[in-house]
């Protein structure tokens, strides 16, 4: 794809296939994938996969799991199946272009875990509807608000299943308004910049069918006051450490 250029996340181990211009993959990308608590022989769905930088990155760093994407962008799920061959993982990750709020194939699902970047920015706030690819991916939908995605993504779910999110922080309340009554075992995971300053991103974890308490974990502090990525958010970024939703410190999955 002569409009696509290669980029290397988890220090090499995922090879991701992105065009030169508009959406790409970031920090959040690889942090939601090191959320997801996916076991050996897991499933896992990744809801607006894009270029498929989350799903890789689950099934570079857990070995025998299997990941699905899916994503309504013909394009992006086409550099996502590129980036899955040159990573290896073609075997464990496959991308199809399918759409939340529309008929999926009956034998797609249920999963074990759920993982999603959802657009956050409000279709109100916005001076006219998303027109690029990236404005669609960061964009409510009329039809398809956050509430409904995020329900659109627990139907995905086996009972007792994960969904693991990453939002802006001021959507935050919007997101535990949807999750009252629906999930349980809530854990709130900050994404500080640096040290003392304010979060911007949450990661948001939660168990369909369980009642367990909301918990509001430490959260990770991504650079040093010199600008450097943290000795923890290293681990993450590079390493493929996970993150441990449970209060615990990142630890190797091995």
């Amino acid at each position: 794809m002569t409009d696509a250029e290669e980029h290397g996340l988890l220090g090499g181990r995922v090879r991701l296939v992105q065009p030169r211009d508009g959406l790409r993959a970031t920090t959040d990308t690889v942090l939601l994938a090191a959320a997801v608590p996916a076991r050996v022989g897991d499933t896992v769905l990744d809801v607006g996969c894009g270029t498929g930088g989350a799903a890789l990155c689950l099934a570079a760093r857990v070995p025998e799991c299997r990941v699905v994407g899916v994503d309504r962008e013909t394009a992006l799920v086409r550099y996502a199946r590129q980036g899955a061959r040159r990573s290896g993982l073609a075997d464990r990750a496959t991308f199809h272009i399918l759409a939340l709020g529309r008929p999926w194939p009956a034998d797609l699902g249920p999963f074990d875990h759920v993982l999603t970047n959802p657009p956050y920015n409000r279709l109100r706030s916005m001076a006219a509807p998303a027109s690029t690819r990236r404005g669609r991916a960061m964009v409510e939908d009329p039809s398809l608000t956050l509430d409904a995605w995020i329900v659109a993504c627990l139907e995905r779910l086996r009972p007792r299943g994960s969904l693991t999110m990453i939002v802006r922080t001021d959507r935050l309340g919007d997101v535990l308004a949807v999750h009252q009554g629906r999930v349980g075992s809530v854990v709130i995971w900050p994404i500080w910049p640096k040290a003392g300053q304010p979060a911007k991103r949450m990661l948001v974890a939660a168990r369909k069918g369980r009642r367990g308490p909301l918990v509001l974990g430490p959260g990770l502090v991504l650079h040093d006051s010199d600008g450097r990525y943290s000795a923890e958010a290293e681990a993450v970024l590079r390493h493929a450490h996970p993150i441990v939703l449970d209060g615990r410190t990142t630890q190797r999955q091995d």
